[in-house]
């Protein structure tokens, strides 16, 4: 099997970097913005994800750069080897619920960056005065602040088991036919 040093450290690198940032975020951003005052804290919110959005796309794309190279760089363990084609599929759908999530998410966000001062307790939080439309958007991201990382951290195990898959006792049999019935 040939080396795919490459394409692996773009997938891992780019999920590392949607998988932490997102969860950093949820965890201190949104909740320091709490910390801060009614008046500032949707700015300092909005702010604070606007930074994070372009640094995301790119490590979303080349998380997704890597994870098509990974799957040209196992071709033959994919046709061959018992156990891979589910695993792949399986990422394949997690990833494609991530995505989905994350662009979910942006939109979101961005009608809370829209409503510009909108008057919140923290990223998350609205006050009395948060206007409804941002209430309802704020309520919606509070959940999908921890579905993102849930979803890429899924995908990190699942990484994990697909490293697994690559050792030589799970290869050889698959690939030789020493296996099949």
């Amino acid at each position: 099997m040939a080396r795919n040093t490459f394409s692996r450290s773009l997938h891992d690198v780019g999920l590392a970097a949607w998988f932490g940032g997102t969860l950093a975020n949820a965890v201190a951003l949104n909740a320091a913005a709490g910390e801060a005052d009614e008046k500032d804290a949707g700015r300092v919110t909005n702010a604070g994800w606007n930074r994070w959005t372009p640094v995301n796309a790119v490590a979303i794309g080349a998380h997704l750069v890597g994870s098509v190279g990974q799957l040209a760089g196992n071709s033959s363990r994919l046709a061959a080897q018992p156990g891979v084609k589910t695993m792949s599929a399986v990422k394949t759908v997690v990833t494609v619920a991530a995505l989905g999530a994350t662009a979910y998410s942006r939109a979101l966000g961005k009608v809370v960056d829209a409503a510009g001062d909108p008057r919140v307790k923290g990223g998350t939080k609205p006050s009395r005065r948060t206007p409804a439309e941002v209430v309802e958007a704020q309520g919606k991201l509070d959940l999908m602040q921890w579905v993102i990382p849930a979803l890429t951290g899924t995908l990190v195990v699942i990484s994990s088991f697909a490293g697994e898959q690559q050792r030589a006792s799970e290869v050889l049999p698959g690939v030789t036919g020493a296996n099949r019935r």
